[in-house]
């Protein structure tokens, strides 16, 4: 049985004394979910801090994003991924939407991140989706493979095992907009006919698939409830302790 994963993206938001709170918030009620995986992504700004405040529950502390390149390079601005790893990450989220779309990063840059987070230890939660006129235009599945595709070329069965994966409609992130369970568990199922026969159905079976887009508490029992489901990437509802919670209590039943 696949362990439930949820994972909280907090974007561009909070204060460090509100990312403080928030972890320490969390991390005083994390033991009641010992079942399900739990992370949290803060800006890089505030990891530190986060990690601090996480304290020694069991929340994993994720980035947002990383540079592709491992070591020391001259990338002004960049986050390597060992400097993530020497901060106490766990994950990196890779290729969101608002990475792919509004800095117009490609699926062969998300795969060369996500090579290299692989590389050194990290978990990256590989994000998936499609754009609202793509959705009306029926091209949902053809946009969600070449996407899973060109991410996850060249990956062996053993690195794709380590891999989380996440659906992410675009038009229903930060929208309010909800996929209905039947239409989110559509792509799931979808994704895991992807790794059976690209990879093994033991692969299939064992990789974790998350969905994300407007999950609330009041939601995310009938979404985690589809069998393809294994969790979720939380937005606007993981800024929050009670809505995350509540987030996790679904996950938890």
């Amino acid at each position: 049985m696949r362990r439930p994963f949820v994972a909280g993206n907090w974007k561009m938001n909070l204060n460090r004394a509100q990312a403080v709170e928030l972890a320490a918030g969390l991390a005083a009620k994390a033991g009641d979910y010992g079942h399900v995986e739990i992370g949290v992504c803060p800006p890089s700004i505030y990891l530190e801090a986060v990690r601090q405040a996480l304290g020694s529950s069991s929340i994993g502390l994720g980035a947002q994003n990383c540079h592709q390149e491992v070591p020391k390079k001259a990338f002004t601005g960049e986050v390597s991924p060992a400097m993530l790893v020497d901060i106490g990450c766990k994950y990196v989220i890779l290729g969101h939407s608002e990475r792919r779309h509004t800095f117009q990063e490609s699926s062969q840059d998300v795969n060369q991140k996500l090579l290299a987070a692989l590389a050194i230890g990290l978990t990256p939660i590989v994000c998936v989706g499609e754009l609202l006129e793509e959705r009306k235009a029926g091209k949902t599945k053809a946009v969600v493979q070449e996407q899973f595709d060109g991410s996850l070329a060249g990956l062996t069965a053993d690195q794709v095992g380590k891999i989380v994966i996440a659906y992410e409609p675009v038009w229903a992130i930060g929208t309010g907009v909800v996929a209905t369970p039947e239409q989110a568990e559509e792509v799931h199922a979808d994704l895991r006919r992807l790794l059976e026969s690209r990879y093994n159905p033991a692969v299939a079976a064992s990789v974790r698939i998350q969905y994300g887009g407007s999950v609330t508490a009041e939601n995310a029992k009938t979404l985690l409830s589809q069998p393809n489901i294994d969790g979720a990437l939380v937005g606007g509802a993981a800024l929050k302790v009670d809505s995350f919670l509540g987030i996790l209590a679904a996950a938890k039943k």
